[in-house]
């Protein structure tokens, strides 16, 4: 070899080498604190939810506590840090948390243009507007007029403009940075109507003084697939973030739950053999153990579990699956197989 191909393979090897440690940079650093910094909001029902002991749960929240499981084998390795929808994308880009988790929509500029990287979806949502029944609205096609509170900082409120420029109608924006902002000035008849994502509507409906008293219009405006999100650059943490949600779908679609895992690892089925690690070293590739998955399964439950407990028709939010079921049950819910 001549010296200018050796230093030329030297210098590959070294970018190599480079790329690798830069792709691992995330997980190492979460293994060497002994958790995962998840970024959350401050606040939404079902979703991420502090109680008044500091102890939070939603579907956003078992992300998190999934991919604890997947690494430390134990899901209540996460620390919180709750975010404003303002804040949350500096917060991901600074390094202040390891990933949100925080019914985040994902849109192609901030998929682009942020630096940042959509892991999936864990729900699919719409735009939808509450309003007060004494009010006699049973379309948002009724709101011409109407004073709306919203978030900044959110898909919120360009949808809006374009659905009220759209059906040539006058409103009048009420903004606020936090969602309990929305919320009170809501409950406190500065708006007419309040408009966030449909399943923010069911929740944030919990807070106000008197929920039964408001009701939530049909029209679903947008399209708001939301999902946990990464840093780009960094493609080891981007697949097991993204692996970890399709294996809680995955489990539910093979009917592994969380009471019966152990004993579905003696399955003779191969996609439930690989799921639990009993079969090949996916675990491996992703930097963890190959039980990554049954520890997911076992801690957190699988993706229906996780709904059901959180949002889904027996809590308060009352949510059905819908779109959100499994595509084998006329849902759009579809994770890649583990093979």
């Amino acid at each position: 070899m001549t010296r200018k191909l050796l230093s030329l393979a030297l210098g590959a090897a070294v970018s190599v080498a480079a790329v690798s440690a830069a792709s691992a940079a995330t997980l190492d650093d979460v293994k060497s604190k002994g958790h995962v910094q998840c970024g959350v909001s401050q606040g939404l029902p079902g979703f991420s939810n502090p109680d008044d002991k500091g102890n939070w749960t939603g579907l956003d929240v078992d992300v998190c506590r999934a991919l604890a499981a997947a690494i430390f084998g134990d899901a209540s390795k996460v620390k919180y840090t709750p975010l404003s929808a303002k804040e949350r994308f500096t917060a991901l880009q600074s390094g202040e948390v390891d990933l949100l988790s925080r019914n985040t929509t994902w849109t192609m500029t901030r998929d682009t243009a942020l630096g940042l990287n959509f892991a999936g979806v864990n729900y699919y949502d719409g735009q939808g507007f509450m309003v007060r029944k004494s009010l006699g609205v049973t379309s948002a096609l009724q709101l011409g007029g109407a004073a709306v509170c919203t978030n900044t900082g959110t898909t919120t409120e360009l949808n809006v403009a374009d659905y009220f420029r759209a059906n040539k109608m006058q409103y009048e924006v009420v903004a606020f940075e936090k969602a309990d902002e929305v919320v009170g000035a809501y409950d406190k008849g500065r708006c007419d109507v309040y408009t966030t994502d449909a399943s923010g509507l069911y929740a944030q409906r919990l807070k106000l003084s008197n929920p039964d008293e408001h009701v939530v219009l049909p029209e679903i405006i947008s399209k708001e697939p939301l999902g946990p999100v990464v840093r780009q650059g960094d493609d080891q943490w981007f697949n097991l973030v993204k692996w970890t949600l399709f294996a809680m779908v995955n489990a539910e679609e093979l009917g592994v739950t969380s009471k019966n895992v152990d004993e579905m690892k003696g399955s003779n089925n191969p996609g439930i053999k690989r799921l639990l690690g009993v079969e090949g070293n996916f675990g491996e590739n992703l930097g963890v153990s190959n039980e990554w998955a049954y520890n997911i399964i076992k801690s957190v439950g699988n993706y229906g579990e996780t709904f059901d407990a959180n949002v889904g028709p027996n809590t308060p939010l009352g949510i059905s699956r819908g779109v959100n079921g499994l595509w084998s049950k006329g849902g759009i819910m579809y994770a890649p197989p583990i093979r």
